[in-house]
């Protein structure tokens, strides 16, 4: 079993390999701090049998990661490990597609039955969360908004993060090695998907997948 845990906070994430390693000792793990490392992996290959996903990561906004990943790789199962422990941030992770929702103020032995739970096609959530999960308005929302994003390719996707991070289309440009020119057809496609008319749109629209509660 191939395990990437994809974490920038450094004593956490060598928490969590730890856990993965007592509940499953088998397993090969692989860990990654920055959200444009994780895409370089899956791009690469060869693809993990699962993955163990922070929301707080650089290069990411809220559930961008989990939704471009999803978008890229369907069958790829995801849990989220958070901080977060608002329950409409448990359903919009859901929502977005991911299988399980591990708070890293969880039990360690948590991690082992998601683990096998989510492999079998489960789904795993904290035990103490209500029974009205499913329904979440701003959820339910976001659907759309995701299905958008998830149509972008994914060097539309790094031009978007970089849009939403300010960068001119020249630096844009420059980071990802390519011409201007290139740069512009992709704004230009990104608008077109994502059914806004500017940058300034553009940007609103990935910025409605943040998550507003503050890290703890």
């Amino acid at each position: 079993m191939n395990i990437l845990i994809v974490d920038d906070h450094p004593l956490f994430r060598h928490a969590l390999i730890q856990a993965v390693r007592y509940s499953l000792p088998q397993a090969q793990i692989h860990e990654t701090a920055a959200v444009n490392e994780l895409y370089e992996r899956l791009e690469k290959g060869p693809e993990p049998d699962l993955v163990l996903l922070d929301l707080n990561l650089p290069g990411a906004s809220g559930f961008s990661a989990l939704v471009h990943v999803r978008a890229q790789y369907p069958s790829l199962p995801i849990i989220v490990v958070s901080a977060h422990e608002d329950v409409s941030i448990i359903q919009r992770a859901i929502a977005h597609g991911a299988m399980g929702y591990i708070p890293k103020s969880a039990h360690p032995s948590n991690i082992g039955e998601a683990i096998r739970q989510v492999l079998e096609g489960e789904i795993w959530l904290p035990a103490n969360l209500p029974a009205n999960l499913s329904f979440d308005p701003r959820a339910a929302d976001e659907t759309a908004l995701a299905e958008r994003i998830q149509s972008l390719t994914p060097q539309q996707f790094r031009v978007l993060m970089m849009v939403a991070e300010g960068l001119l289309n020249k630096q844009i440009a420059y980071e990802l090695d390519v011409s201007e020119a290139t740069i512009k057809a992709h704004v230009t496609a990104i608008f077109r998907k994502l059914g806004v008319q500017n940058r300034t749109q553009a940007v609103l629209a990935i910025n409605a997948l943040n998550i507003e509660e503050k890290n703890i």
